[in-house]
C-alpha cells in the first residue's frame, strides 16, 4: 500500500506535536499576570512538557529540539542565555536514560520521579546563576517555583496526555 502525500503530511505533523506543545507551554509560562512575584516563581512548564514526552515519546523531542525550545524560552524571559536550554536537555537524557523505569509504574512514581528531577533542575538553576553573578543567590525563589510546578503538574500531565492521546496514538 502506497502513503499519499496527505498521509505523510499528517504523520509530519503528528510528530511535531511534542515540539509544538512545549512551545506552546513556553509561550504560556510568559503570559503576566496580575500576581504579585509570580514572575520569578512561576512554574516551568516546559520542563513538565519536556519530563513527559522524554518518558512517553523521546523519538519525537530529540536533544536539539530540548536545546532550541530552552534558548527561545532564555530569551524571553530574561534569563542566562543556555540556562534553560542546559535544563531541558540535562533532564531529557536522565529521563531517557530511566525510561523503563517510569513506564512501567503508576502516576504517583511518574509524580516521585518528577519531584526528584525538579529539585535537581532547581538546584542546577541555582548554582549556575550564582557562579554567573559570582555570589551566592537565596535559594528562595527556585525552591518556590519547584514547588509550584510539582502542584501543578497533574493538571499539566493531564492535558499531555490529552494531547498524546488525541495526535499521536494513531502516528
Amino acid at each position: 500500500m502506497t502513503v499519499s502525500v496527505w498521509q505523510r503530511v499528517d504523520l509530519a505533523g503528528r510528530s511535531l506535536a511534542p515540539a509544538a506543545v512545549t512551545v506552546m507551554l513556553v509561550l504560556v509560562s510568559m503570559v503576566p499576570l496580575p500576581i504579585p512575584g509570580l514572575d520569578r516563581v512561576s512554574p516551568a512548564l516546559a520542563l513538565m512538557s519536556v519530563y513527559y514526552w522524554a518518558i512517553h515519546r523521546p523519538d519525537l523531542l530529540r536533544p536539539s529540539v530540548a536545546f532550541a525550545i530552552g534558548l527561545l524560552n532564555d530569551l524571553l524571559s530574561g534569563d542566562p542565555l543556555g540556562l534553560s536550554a542546559l535544563v531541558l536537555v540535562l533532564v531529557l537524557l536522565v529521563v531517557i536514560s530511566q525510561r523503563g523505569f517510569f513506564l512501567a509504574n503508576s502516576f504517583l512514581l511518574l509524580w516521585w520521579g518528577f519531584t526528584l528531577i525538579v529539585l535537581g533542575a532547581a538546584v542546577v538553576r541555582w548554582t549556575v546563576i550564582s557562579l554567573l553573578l559570582g555570589d551566592v543567590v537565596p535559594a528562595d525563589a527556585p525552591l518556590f517555583q519547584a514547588l509550584l510546578t510539582l502542584a501543578l503538574f497533574p493538571v499539566v500531565a493531564w492535558l499531555l496526555i490529552r494531547v498524546h492521546r488525541a495526535f499521536l496514538v494513531q502516528a
